[in-house]
């Protein structure tokens, strides 16, 4: 087990490091950092000035060098735009990113599952029926427009929810939430629907075909010939030997999420990340841009790194295997 880990743990570094180095071509290669920051009626001493000041002048080896040591210290440098440390702008606008992630996770796991496994068990009842109707709407529509629909819907005709913006904060020190209040969780709604609907789907119909497949298996025959009860086998037996490739779909799912929020917080003026990348991109603004990439994929790396564990925890069959090997 251990040295499944380390091995594990040696691949994330070699990930994060090529992530690195794309984030790192940006400032090469992504616009001009002194023009976005002085504008074109800046003096050649003021440019000069500039890239002094941020290192431009320095070999391209040693800016690497630099810029990964500051990054494993979470220093990103300023924003462009702003004016501001990055890890500053992050630290405000990460804690609504993942709460949304979060709450969208929860729901596309917690629907989708047992969906599938409904749809799994009951294929021919006509619930089952509206469900992958349903599913087939949430694979379909873009995420956007499955946004401006809810806000049209529940927003604009209704007027139940409030449509844009991160409401009802708490503040508890390091982190604001909006989790503790009723207004807030009115403003996180539809944001999390919206963002969840695809995930959910696609969890619904992975577990409804992993469903399928493993109760036609031998073993499931063995296990009604011995008298097991039909909610053992269901869900003891079968239901357990799904979760292999599920786990592996949500925990890329959850990164995905994190990944792919910008749109869903762009189309309700969420205050997180999404947000601020799209500003970002707008701008030029590199240090955010680059930050961002290096964010996106140490979640993802972290996510694949407790999947693998959690493989050992479902299936004992890995672990076997692993021993046979080791011997």
């Amino acid at each position: 087990m251990l040295d499944f880990i380390v091995q594990r743990i040696v691949q994330a570094v070699f990930v994060m490091l090529v992530v690195a180095m794309i984030s790192f071509s940006l400032f090469q290669f992504v616009g001009n950092p002194v023009n976005n920051m002085l504008g074109p009626e800046a003096t050649t001493e003021q440019r000069q000035a500039a890239r002094e000041a941020l290192g431009l002048n320095d070999p391209i080896p040693l800016q690497f060098t630099k810029w990964v040591g500051n990054a494993v210290q979470g220093e990103f440098g300023q924003s462009y735009r702003m004016g501001r440390p990055v890890n500053t702008l992050i630290a405000e606008r990460l804690p609504a990113t993942l709460e949304l992630v979060a709450v969208s996770a929860l729901i596309a796991v917690f629907v989708g599952v047992p969906m599938g496994v409904y749809t799994g068990l009951k294929r021919h009842s006509f619930l089952s029926k509206i469900f992958l109707t349903v599913s087939l709407v949430g694979i379909s529509l873009p995420t956007f427009l499955i946004g401006i629909l809810l806000i049209l819907i529940f927003g604009v005709t209704l007027g139940w929810l409030p449509t844009f913006g991160r409401g009802g904060l708490v503040d508890l020190g390091v982190w604001e939430t909006s989790l503790l209040t009723a207004r807030g969780w009115s403003h996180m709604i539809l944001p999390a629907v919206t963002l969840a609907l695809f995930q959910l789907t696609l969890i619904m119909r992975l577990v409804r075909a992993e469903m399928l497949e493993v109760l036609r298996t031998d073993y499931i025959k063995f296990a009604k010939a011995r008298g097991l009860r039909q909610r053992s086998i269901n869900f003891g037996h079968a239901l357990k030997n799904t979760l292999v490739p599920v786990i592996t779909i949500m925990g890329l799912q959850i990164g995905a999420l994190l990944a792919f929020s910008i749109i869903t917080e762009t189309v309700f003026q969420w205050p997180g990340m999404g947000l601020l990348i799209i500003q970002a991109i707008n701008f030029g603004d590199i240090p955010i841009m680059s930050s961002y990439l290096v964010l996106v994929a140490l979640f993802f790396v972290t996510i694949n790194l407790i999947v693998d564990l959690l493989y050992y925890v479902v299936d004992p069959r890995l672990r076997v295997e692993r021993a046979a090997s080791a011997h």
